[in-house]
């Protein structure tokens, strides 16, 4: 293959490389930008915002930073969903026989099989488009790279998070603890370690090989898509995963969309030098957002499968528009947990941003005015998600549909969207207002 695919591009409307470039003292960086008299710029060129972020591939190929929210979204597709799923089913003794506990691992691990290689080839396509569209810029070489590193970073990441997940719920049920409270933020917390990890590091070695073996791309593409005909098999013989594997996918899908839109912001921020230190935060925020409101959704919907099936309890009427107050301060047990979640924001966040310091990750300095502008874009996102959830979780009830399958994909990609559009905006604010040291403009 031509080494002209190597190559490293301009973005459009920018002077300088990509971010990976830029903090490796690349031409166009603007060195010393905003930095106040006296500051060390040699720290924050060693720190890797997200990991691989300064690695070739990063630098050279930018759609991958269009494909995290989406990827990272798999676990709230696939992953939470799941859990929810299982965690539901435990509670209302759906697998408290050998057979029936066999039976509900087998098809619902071939089901997110099925989902995860459709929605990693779909996501890619996604990031070949939105990368395409801005910068009239298409390599077929790295099209291939993004649908083999997309497709192989959502099987495996899926395959592992799913035993993980069923391991969980076996566990928590035989200690006594309900799997709502400890499966999805698991699945959510681990998803993000393990997706950004395998993302990482399948898209480099791909990347290594871009040049002399051409051929290792699409091979990888091809085995993992003809392994599709098996898992279908396999998941269409559980009556539970066959109505999913039929209806399902609607949320998936979109929610996929949803997140790749915010990839798509993530891709331009974090492209620019001044915001390059947007990328370590990114994964946090949605993470956060991600575990609270999928830990929400799933109690709500545990509640009301506890009164009958979706769609059959007169009690249970969607709720045509709930007030905050009815969200927040009424007395009912769903109410108290969005309470008490909400409250968790602040000092989550403030654990991770210690974390974040200690480890030197990212290209920003925790100033004063940097932790105001990131508490309230996490804490805003959070009450958003929130009272979406409690609208649609009894909307989707009333109307037949099991909140398990569908309500979450939505939630978790409604929050990346909002994390990473807060915090661009936030980033935003803080340069236009003059905090320029290496917070946001190394």
């Amino acid at each position: 293959m031509s080494s002209s695919l190597l190559r490293p591009r301009r973005l459009r409307g920018s002077a300088g490389w990509a971010s990976g470039d830029v903090a490796a003292g690349a031409p166009g960086q603007g060195q010393g930008q905003g930095r106040r008299p006296g500051s060390d710029g040699s720290r924050q060129q060693q720190q890797l915002p997200l990991p691989g972020q300064h690695w070739d591939v990063f630098k050279y190929v930018t759609e991958v930073f269009i494909l995290v929210p989406a990827l990272l979204g798999l676990k709230g597709n696939l992953e939470m969903t799941l859990a929810s799923r299982l965690s539901t089913a435990a509670n209302i003794g759906h697998m408290d026989t050998p057979k029936e506990l066999w039976r509900m691992i087998m098809g619902n691990m071939a089901l997110i099989q099925v989902q995860a290689t459709v929605v990693g080839f779909l996501a890619s396509i996604a990031a070949v488009i939105f990368g395409w569209i801005p910068d009239g810029h298409f390599s077929i070489g790295h099209a291939i790279l993004l649908c083999a590193s997309s497709v192989a970073t959502a099987f495996i990441a899926s395959l592992v998070l799913g035993m993980i997940m069923i391991g969980v719920i076996i566990g928590s049920r035989k200690i006594g603890i309900n799997p709502d409270n400890v499966a999805t933020p698991i699945a959510a917390s681990l998803g993000d370690l393990i997706t950004l990890a395998l993302l990482s590091g399948i898209s480099w070695g791909l990347y290594i090989e871009l040049e002399d073996k051409a051929y290792v791309n699409p091979l990888v593409c091809a085995f993992f898509i003809a392994l599709l005909p098996l898992w279908i098999i396999i998941a269409k013989r559980n009556p539970v995963t066959r109505e999913v594997l039929y209806s399902g996918w609607e949320p998936v899908i979109i929610a996929m969309a949803i997140s790749s839109v915010g990839g798509l912001i993530l891709d331009k921020t974090v492209s620019d030098p001044n915001f390059a230190g947007m990328a370590v935060f990114t994964p946090v925020i949605n993470g956060v957002g991600g575990n609270l409101v999928a830990v929400q959704a799933s109690r709500i919907s545990t509640y009301l499968h506890m009164s009958g099936m979706p769609g059959e309890s007169s009690e249970m009427a969607p709720r045509k528009c709930p007030t905050p107050c009815n969200t927040f301060f009424s007395s009912d047990v769903n109410s108290r947990s969005a309470r008490v979640l909400f409250l968790l924001v602040v000092p989550g966040h403030l654990v991770f941003l210690y974390t974040i310091s200690s480890m030197q990750g990212g290209h920003t300095t925790l100033t004063l005015i940097f932790i105001v502008f990131y508490m309230t874009a996490a804490l805003l996102q959070v009450l958003i998600l929130l009272y979406i959830a409690d609208w649609m979780v009894h909307w989707m009830w009333g109307r037949g549909l099991d909140p398990d399958n569908f309500s979450i994909p939505y939630l978790t990609a409604l929050g990346d969207l909002l994390g990473t559009g807060l915090l661009a905006l936030s980033f935003h604010i803080l340069w236009l207002i003059g905090d320029r040291d290496t917070d946001v403009g190394d």
